[in-house]
């Protein structure tokens, strides 16, 4: 009968179980699929202290137990060998069927990634704990926009949920509230009021240079699009007759300056958005001053954009955003009454709030902007006042 193995304290070892020279402990044992694994630990049982200047790790025998449960629960040990970066990477591989500017997003996640430490940590030994502090790494050391990491962990939780089913891990360590870990420090893009926007509006038209932006920001205020469906209109999508905006694309222009035609953002965005006389009149401006191309730019099939730039190339979202940035910044430099920020987002949210606040039926007005889902129409964008809400119960009252 041969001897059983004992460790430097004289206890037996166990089947797989080993002590090296230099006194760390070694257990052996063989994946689902055949290969044999190890690990390793300064102590065979929990109770057994840290050596000194050894970091404190897990007894062998709470690794073993560990791997024990993982193999009777079909968990792939070592989380398959992925690390945050690289499970991010095969997830995102798996997404073929994504928009441009998701792809541009994951892109950004990505590269984010490859600078992290974080990212190179194997995904079975991401704790809860670790996640959270990441996060609050990125807001507070970093810098970054609760909207940016809100983009990162749009990426990684369902990551890692994939893993969770893939049986790599045992558990989402990003499932939880982001609002619980770091400050939402958002700026919520409010609609102007209508005094602003008449100001607004004033301004452009008074103003030698931004004079000829007028008509698009009159009609970005008075039909609800947003900006890269106005940017995707044609000639051929204004429907003088009947009075309709046919709205069923974006054109949108990537990083690389590829210029992109995309389905509007939901199937309710192929839309007929109607025109009031006023938005009519600035169709026909814009029609009548459009230059000319010496090449009339088509992007994927589609030409007669009503925008060009000074390319004689279709006009994009970032053209209007810095046009109304600089229009913005010559406003308060000439009054002391100062005007909030103005995107064509916010053209968006106020045209949305000017309508419900009139009494629009809320599905009329879901219907014009193009929102699949009605509480988008009534959560989000629709901003009610104490003056409003003031005036509507006065309404009531003499019904």
């Amino acid at each position: 009968m041969s001897e059983k193995r004992r460790d430097s304290k004289n206890r037996i070892l166990r089947n797989g179980e080993f002590q090296q020279k230099d006194g760390r402990y070694r257990f052996t044992y063989y994946d689902m699929n055949g290969e044999r694994k190890y690990v390793y630990s300064w102590r065979l049982d929990k109770n057994d202290p840290t050596p000194k200047g050894k970091s404190r790790d897990l007894s062998l025998r709470e690794k073993e137990r560990q791997i024990e449960q993982d193999l009777f629960d079909e968990i792939v040990p070592e989380g398959g060998g992925y690390t945050v970066l690289s499970l991010c990477e095969r997830y995102i591989g798996l997404k073929t069927s994504v928009r441009n500017s998701t792809r541009t997003g994951y892109k950004t996640v990505i590269n984010v990634l490859k600078k992290e430490s974080f990212a190179k940590k194997r995904i079975d030994k991401v704790k809860i704990s670790d996640a959270k502090e990441w996060l609050i790494k990125l807001q507070q050391v970093d810098g970054k926009s609760y909207s940016s990491i809100h983009t990162i962990r749009g990426v990684l939780r369902p990551a890692f949920r994939m893993a969770l089913e893939d049986d790599l891990i045992k558990r989402n360590p990003f499932d939880f509230p982001l609002s619980s870990v770091i400050v939402n420090d958002s700026v919520t893009r409010e609609a102007i009021t209508r005094k602003q926007e008449r100001d607004l509006l004033k301004f452009i038209s008074e103003d030698n240079h931004f004079c000829r932006y007028y008509d698009a920001i009159y009609i970005l205020f008075n039909t609800g699009l947003r900006i890269s469906e106005f940017c995707g209109l044609t000639k051929a999508d204004i429907d003088f007759k009947n009075s309709t905006i046919r709205v069923e694309r974006q054109l949108q222009r990537g990083s690389d300056m590829k210029y992109i035609i995309e389905k509007p953002k939901t199937e309710s965005g192929m839309r007929y958005v109607p025109m009031t006389p006023e938005v009519e009149n600035c169709f026909r401006n814009i029609i009548k001053n459009r230059p000319v191309p010496k090449v009339e730019p088509m992007i994927d099939g589609v030409a007669g954009f009503l925008c060009l730039d000074k390319n004689d190339m279709p006009m994009v979202a970032l053209h209007w955003e810095k046009y109304m940035q600089h229009i913005r910044e010559k406003y308060n430099s000439i009054y002391k009454i100062q005007m909030p920020c103005v995107t064509p987002h916010v053209c968006r949210h106020t045209f949305c709030s000017k309508m419900a606040n009139s009494g629009m039926n809320p599905k009329t007005l879901q219907y014009i902007m193009g929102h699949s889902d009605i509480s988008v129409t009534l959560n989000v964008y629709t901003h009610v006042s104490v003056d409003d809400a003031k005036q509507e119960m006065k309404r009531v009252a003499l019904i």
